[in-house]
């Protein structure tokens, strides 16, 4: 340590060298002191020096400040540690920065469903009149089943369940509507990507449908589960059939066909993949794709695909986009199978 870190913390050689522990102890941030505390040590009694990332008291006006701390041995010929050097750097200005760039990218992305979601308002209402007016016509038909002197038990218990099957439909489009304008905290789970890929399905399949898209899904019946959050992972995949819908729009000489397939890649990673027959993109712009604000659509703002890659990328997997030997485009995106799915897998094989 040097005057420089003494000045800072406002603790002295002397004291520093006569008490090592307790150095820590009225320096360091309370919460960081065990972990840190345990990697500091850990790479001082090993020789192989240590990262860490903690709060150091600032002497002159008694604040915490964010350090990232590094050291490294230095060692005679026979390979002794003679002594260890490093720095300690003042990082607390990037963690605000960092905390921010958060921030507005949680925010971003909520605007991005809540855009998304507008685009499917008439097709959200549509999901949920049909199954209210199948509440409606099966509670009739019940009053009429019930209402003569012989009444139709039976038909109106019929009836009966077919009404209490419409309401949870219509129960569930709501409760996933309603997840998806949440704006609440990153939740990491182990998600079934084939089931949130039909629970999209569910709430955008009118649209779909009143674009003219034939949906051609695949999914597999297996899929290991993967660690992530949940409504985030149907945002981008709502983005990818929402923009794969309009890139057929303009289509009229050929079926307007989507197919969305999930599977276990050949790198053992999940995927999703969802492929059009629509006009495209020009080759020159595949980097550009994924980058916030371009957009290939004359209307478009350019933040659905960069959205997207931010939450694929925070979910420790990839996002791509390739043109199809044919008419349209394919995206996909994998992220790693979740580690019981793992486990178990190799549980299998032994």
């Amino acid at each position: 340590m040097n005057q420089g870190w003494y000045d800072y913390t406002g603790q002295t050689p002397e004291y520093v060298h006569s008490r090592p522990e307790a150095w820590m102890a009225t320096t360091m941030h309370p919460d960081d002191r065990e972990a840190a505390g345990k990697i500091y040590w850990d790479g001082i009694r090993s020789g192989k020096g240590f990262t860490m990332e903690a709060r150091f008291l600032r002497a002159r006006d008694q604040t915490y400040r964010w350090h990232l701390n590094r050291a490294v041995a230095l060692r005679d010929p026979a390979g002794h540690v003679i002594r260890f050097v490093g720095t300690s750097t003042d990082i607390e200005d990037l963690k605000a920065a960092q905390e921010e760039l958060y921030d507005a990218r949680a925010a971003l992305a909520h605007v991005t469903r809540v855009m998304t979601m507008g685009e499917l308002t008439a097709s959200i209402a549509h999901e949920i009149n049909q199954p209210l007016s199948g509440i409606i016509t099966n509670a009739n038909t019940c009053l009429r089943m019930l209402a003569p002197d012989q009444p139709n038990v039976e038909g109106a218990r019929e009836t009966a369940r077919r009404t209490i099957r419409d309401a949870d439909r219509a129960a569930a489009v709501i409760t996933h509507l309603r997840a998806l304008f949440a704006k609440k905290e990153t939740t990491a789970e182990p998600v079934d990507l084939t089931e949130v890929t039909e629970e999209v399905i569910v709430l955008c399949i009118s649209d779909l449908q009143r674009k003219g898209t034939l949906l051609r899904p695949e999914f597999a019946g297996d899929l290991p589960a993967v660690i992530g959050d949940r409504i985030q992972l149907q945002q981008v995949i709502l983005n990818l059939l929402t923009n794969a819908a309009d890139a057929m729009l303009a289509v009229d000489d050929r079926p307007r066909e989507l197919s969305i397939k999930t599977e276990l890649d050949t790198d053992g990673l999940v995927r999703l993949t969802v492929r059009d027959s629509g006009v495209g993109f020009d080759s020159r712009d595949a980097d550009k794709l994924f980058t916030a604000f371009f957009s290939t659509k004359p209307q478009g703002m350019g933040i659905g695909l960069s959205v997207s890659r931010s939450i694929i990328e925070s979910h420790h997997g990839r996002i791509w986009a390739a043109k199809n030997d044919g008419p349209g485009a394919t995206f996909a995106f994998a992220i790693p199978r979740s580690p019981a799915s793992t486990d178990e897998a190799r549980g299998h094989l032994n």
